[in-house]
């Protein structure tokens, strides 16, 4: 028996099947050990971190059939593991015999899995195949099954596992005008299956066709930000930066808040100015101008900050903390930033808001004053602004008529 069979990996026994329950944080955190205990056996022996990945992939699907993936975090679990198992066995120096029987077991295991878990997995069947003459060999397997299925009429089409395994493994053999071949059969252009007619087209040196078939794939039941980050990819990886940023900065590199999306765009494109960025960020969002405050902040860009917030309502939170934060570096927009936030809360925006949240705003705003040399024109201004307060019951004003000295409702009226 091989050393490799004879290891004991310390995840074997967690991963029985259905050995979790319908909760996702147990399992999570087992996948991370199990992930780390292989990567760690790969740095000594890379054909025994191979031999884990593989062991773990199969034992994936069923250990944890029956937790409960809607909330998503458990499928992306499994999508890390196996982005971060595929290439320790993809380059493990296995031999040819051992190479074939860990992808009959991967097969078996993309068979296996109902739910589904792994099939990702198929994605990457070319670069688990290594060599053009394995890939070769299993697409043969698979391009029979996908020409019949597609062939059969609109509607009556299966789903075929092997599809995505198959266009990845002709990808990796070379066989491009094969892939683009039977991509033609293809009832629906799925960007899934689509977008390795797009690989083929650049692998033949056809970029400007490969971008015309990207396009082509759009549709509203497709991610646009897919499509779009391989255009972009394209574009920048021909030497086209100009034209990446114009047609696809913007929409390749979407992220959940708007400081991440400048990030992100600034950190593909470092010759691009940071204003330059900004101002055709926010652009592209009208009516949204103030959720860029942080983003300006960010890049340094105090004024363009300011005149954000002052156009559109800013989060209230984000505000206050530039004004605690900054207010020794940068006083005087501390000073503006802590004074938009008030503004808005008088204009009765913001979520969730208590007097925790004004009182802060109004101190952090007096403290930057402070480092500002500014403290009583800012306190008037305070003043005046809270006093001019009508929205629903005044409730800025209850928070802070004791400190302004204002006349009207207070919070120890009730």
């Amino acid at each position: 028996m091989s050393p490799q069979k004879n290891h004991k990996w310390t995840f074997r026994a967690r991963f029985r099947r259905h050995a979790f329950g319908w909760r996702s944080q147990p399992p999570i955190k087992r996948i991370r050990e199990a992930v780390s205990e292989i990567k760690k056996a790969a740095r000594k022996d890379p054909v025994l971190g191979a031999e884990g990945a593989v062991l773990l992939l199969e034992k994936l699907s069923p250990a944890i059939e029956q937790v409960d993936s809607s909330s998503g975090a458990i499928g992306s679990a499994v999508n890390k593991a196996v982005e971060t198992l595929v290439p320790i066995i993809a380059k493990a120096p296995a031999d040819e015999t051992v190479q074939d029987k860990w992808l009959d077991r991967l097969w078996q295991a993309v068979e296996d899995d109902h739910i589904p878990y792994i099939e990702m997995l198929t994605e990457f069947w070319g670069e688990l195949c290594v060599t053009p003459e394995c890939a070769s060999r299993w697409a043969d397997t698979f391009i029979s099954t996908v020409r019949a299925m597609w062939q059969l009429p609109r509607g009556e089409q299966g789903f075929f596992k092997g599809t995505t395994a198959c266009l990845s493994a002709l990808y990796t053999a070379g066989r491009n005008e094969e892939i683009l071949e039977l991509l033609e059969l293809s009832p629906y252009k799925f960007w899934s299956y689509h977008q390795w007619g797009v690989r083929a087209l650049v692998a033949m040196g056809k970029t400007a066709e490969a971008l015309r078939y990207a396009e082509d794939c759009r549709s509203p039941y497709e991610s646009t930000f897919l499509i779009a980050e391989t255009c972009e990819q394209i574009l920048l990886e021909s030497g086209m930066v100009e034209e990446a940023y114009r047609r696809f900065a913007i929409e390749a590199n979407e992220k959940t808040t708007c400081l991440a999306t400048f990030r992100a765009v600034a950190k593909k494109y470092p010759g691009k100015e940071a204003a330059e960025i900004l101002r055709d960020l926010v652009e592209s969002t009208p009516g949204r101008e103030g959720k860029w405050f942080a983003a300006a902040k960010s890049a340094g860009l105090y004024r363009e900050a300011i005149e954000l917030a002052n156009r559109t309502p800013c989060d209230i939170r984000t505000l206050s903390r530039a004004a605690r934060d900054i207010a020794q570096t940068r006083p005087e927009f501390a000073v503006e930033a802590g004074m938009i936030a008030l503004r808005w809360l008088v204009e009765g925006y913001g979520y969730e808001i208590t007097s925790v949240v004004v009182r802060d705003a109004y101190q952090y705003t007096m403290n930057a004053a402070e480092y500002a040399g500014s403290r009583p024109g800012t306190f008037e201004r305070i003043r005046k602004l809270i006093a001019g307060e009508v929205y629903g019951e005044r409730f800025v004003t209850q928070v802070l008529a004791r400190e302004l000295g204002l006349d009207g409702p207070s919070e120890e009226d009730g």
